[in-house]
């Protein structure tokens, strides 16, 4: 799709950031051009540096799952997080259940006290849990410090 194509008042993502729950629980919102809340998060990195981010890649295990209210509250090797909207994905029921291994792709809605995703895509990773739950802080490292090092310009959201 062309960018010309975008729908109306269809905004423009950069891609999902992977990052670990307790990222987000030190993240501060950016303000957007005119004030308003919602243009993002600035994660920090440790030694000065931070990384801007809306649209995020976590991995976890299902710690609860309440259908009624749409959540899932998953847990990585930093602590919780809530995941919303899960009952809206396609293909995302099989991943509902206690003790899953799952990635989830989301908008950040809240970062205290606790992250709160809306989910965008979910994804069941459990039958290869054991090489991808290790690795999972490893691959957010090894992003973050290529992103970082690649010395995009803040105006593309990375500092």
């Amino acid at each position: 799709m062309d960018k010309s194509d975008n729908a109306a008042g269809e905004r423009k993502r950069a891609p999902p950031v992977k990052v670990l729950s307790g990222q987000l629980r030190t993240a501060t919102e950016v303000q957007g051009s005119s004030g308003e809340p919602g243009a993002g998060w600035v994660v920090r990195l440790g030694m000065d540096r931070s990384l801007q981010v809306s649209l995020v890649w976590m991995q976890g295990t299902v710690l609860e799952v309440k259908l009624a209210l749409n959540t899932v509250l998953l847990m990585d090797e930093t602590g919780t997080f809530t995941v919303q909207g899960v009952g809206s994905i396609p293909r995302g029921k099989p991943c509902l259940s206690s003790g899953k291994y799952v990635m989830v792709m989301g908008v950040i809605q809240a970062v205290s006290p606790e992250p709160v995703v809306r989910a965008v895509k979910l994804a069941d990773l459990s039958e290869h849990a054991a090489v991808h739950r290790p690795m999972w802080k490893l691959e957010v490292e090894d992003l973050q410090r290529v992103l970082v090092a690649g010395g995009c310009a803040a105006s593309d959201g990375w500092k």
